[in-house]
């Protein structure tokens, strides 16, 4: 899921301390596999959920509003010299290229087309990490997409045969 602290997984849904393993970042992106030798904060974590937890279902989380999709559309300036924010959303660049241009969709329109794609994205990014790929083919772990409106409440999850997200039941 995204950092942002409008978008807990545990109120969303409804979780007590211990059910969820949870990891945040900025504009809830899960980077390709990347076997570099470098260090890898989220690789690590699916690794750890995945391995040590056996965590049987993983769920992006994207939002509403989101200032990381939001500042990838507008080509914001960097935050900093090593402009990590900036090398970091770049990895939206495969979602906004199947979302296109904006052209005369409002931006409001856009940037929500742009934060499912984003999810639709890290999604198939999960599915770049060798032994996730079995486990997911075999059944024994389970991706879903969600999208969350942060200012209506509403939860939507991603509807594999149409690609479309979906507003499920509220109580």
């Amino acid at each position: 899921g995204c950092c942002d602290s409008r978008v807990s997984p545990e109120v969303i849904f409804d979780a007590s301390p211990g059910e969820l393993f949870v990891v945040r970042n900025v504009a809830n992106i899960v980077p390709p596999y990347a076997p570099d030798g470098q260090a890898h904060g989220v690789s690590a974590a699916l690794e750890f959920g995945v391995a040590a937890l056996k965590v049987k279902h993983i769920v992006v989380l994207g939002h509403a509003q989101c200032g990381g999709v939001k500042a990838y559309a507008e080509d914001a300036e960097p935050l900093s010299p090593g402009d990590f924010i900036g090398k970091w959303m770049r990895l939206m660049a495969p979602a906004a290229e199947k979302v296109g241009p904006r052209g005369t969709r409002s931006a409001p329109d856009y940037l929500a087309r742009l934060e499912q794609a984003n999810v639709v994205n890290s999604l198939d990014n999960l599915m770049t990490f060798p032994r996730l790929r079995k486990l997911i083919e075999h059944t024994s772990v389970i991706l879903h997409g969600a999208y969350f409106g942060v200012a209506s409440g509403a939860l939507s999850v991603l509807d594999k045969a149409s690609g479309e997200f979906k507003p499920i039941g509220r109580k």
